[in-house]
């Protein structure tokens, strides 16, 4: 029996006994207690994944059981039961986080449904708790790796929208990472167990790109010598991507705020009307509010998808993660390769945190590939770099520090107080007496470069 399918049935009249063998039958493994305060205590040892539980009962009601359990066991869902007197009460208890609620006598088949739908809710819910204490613990999110504050805040804003059907807005530069961020939000979404679709607006010639979308029917068109379903078909259930969503045109964005309005299509050629359930994440590297005053993104458009809008920052602004995008690619492609290789050394390290990177987190994977094919031993060496990443350029004196245009403060924080420490064997108190700060403060700065 899967742990995640266990119930907890709770009633103080004897009908609960009834209620607990009968979705027995339906193959849950259930428990039952007679008062809130009794499945509080069962609950702690039993971890139900949903609890169904009467709203009147003596002690502790269902609405009391509720709060507690929101402490104890916040992944379980809760079913309120309740009679016609205490609807208003129910409702009040959706408010407070419970799943549903049922009016006696039950509606066994809406029962049966809504106890499958919860288990969903729980088990969405358990996964989103367990990766929340899992990114205190390592260094990414989903697909997406880093620990800079820039990335932390974009998974947290992952982690808000990932559970619900929401459109997503995704921008950044071009290899910042938005698929990835894409994938990210379907996989952790009630929908990963439907289709992710991803659709490059940008890669599909124009006269083509309607079709590809919401399909087309025989004869619809020359060409078109038998029915196409559309890749927001193809996605029904799931989740669909449109990458670079400001190539579309006018009169395609216009179509495509009507599926985000009412939830249908109409095929190329097409008579009828498809309804479609699809969740939307959309992505461009261009400035949104710059794309609409261009004309290349619709205004109402915009709005429509900007429920949740996260910018995916480029690798310049987070160059304290291309140490965990080293190790995460190096991993990757040893795999795909049959590598050993196990690090960078320090020079070509320093290269690659020199580097502008104006590919982003993409140029640098594609670098990371090329240097473990090219690498026999197993450790990169400035060697196995492309040309124009392996020649250093000269430096200048040792206690010279250079940094590209564009070096975040942070990072010329973390370059300055590295250098000075190395420059005096890390003597920490001279580093401190030459940075003008207090020794406690360079300890606290080097514990959060991992130094």
């Amino acid at each position: 029996m899967d742990t995640s399918q266990r119930v907890l049935v709770v009633d103080d009249e004897p009908s609960r006994k009834g209620l607990r063998e009968l979705l027995a039958k339906w193959g849950y493994l259930v428990d039952e207690a007679a008062d809130g305060r009794a499945a509080l205590e069962k609950a702690r040892t039993f971890l139900p994944s949903v609890v169904v539980s009467d709203l009147v009962m003596p002690g502790l009601d269902g609405l009391g059981l509720l709060r507690a359990l929101q402490d104890e066991l916040p992944f379980a869902s809760v079913i309120i039961l309740t009679g016609h007197a205490t609807v208003e009460t129910a409702v009040a208890a959706l408010k407070e986080g419970a799943y549903d609620y049922l009016t006696k006598p039950l509606d066994v088949p809406r029962l049966r449904i809504l106890i499958q739908k919860a288990l969903e809710k729980a088990q969405t819910t358990r996964e989103v708790t367990l990766l929340r204490r899992t990114l205190k613990e390592v260094w990414g999110y989903g697909q997406l790796v880093g620990a800079s504050p820039v990335m932390r805040e974009v998974f947290g804003l992952l982690e808000l929208a990932a559970p619900t059907s929401a459109p997503v807005l995704l921008s950044g530069e071009s290899g910042t990472g938005k698929e990835l961020a894409a994938r990210t939000l379907h996989e952790l979404s009630p929908r990963h167990r439907d289709p992710f679709v991803p659709v490059n607006c940008a890669a599909i010639p124009e006269t083509l790109l309607e079709s590809e979308i919401f399909g087309h029917e025989k004869g619809a068109f020359t060409g078109a010598l038998e029915r196409r379903v559309g890749c927001f078909e193809l996605a029904h259930g799931g989740t669909i991507f449109l990458d670079e969503v400001a190539e579309m045109t006018p009169s395609t964005q216009a179509k495509f705020l009507r599926i985000l309005q009412d939830g249908t299509l109409r095929r190329l050629g097409g008579k009828t009307e498809v309804a479609v359930d699809v969740r939307v994440v959309a992505a461009t590297n261009k400035d949104p509010e710059k794309a609409i005053r261009d004309g290349a993104l619709r205004e109402d458009l915009y709005y429509r998808l900007n429920v949740f809008s996260i910018s995916l920052p480029p690798l310049r602004e987070r160059r304290e993660d291309i140490p965990l995008l080293i190790r995460a690619f190096l991993d990757e492609f040893d795999t795909k390769y049959d590598k050993r290789v196990k690090a960078v050394d320090e020079i070509v390290l320093e290269i690659l945190r020199r580097h502008p990177w104006p590919g982003n987190v993409r140029e640098l994977r594609n670098v990371i590939e090329r240097a473990v094919i090219a690498c026999a031993a197993d450790v990169i060496a400035p060697a196995h770099l492309p040309a124009g990443l392996s020649n250093v350029a000269d430096e200048g004196p040792a206690d010279l520090i250079r940094l590209p245009v564009g070096t975040s403060l942070a990072d010329v924080e973390r370059e300055v107080i590295l250098k000075t420490l190395a420059a005096v064997d890390r003597n920490k108190t001279r580093a401190a007496e030459l940075l003008g700060i207090s020794v406690k403060t360079l300890y606290n700065k080097l514990n959060q470069y991992g130094a």
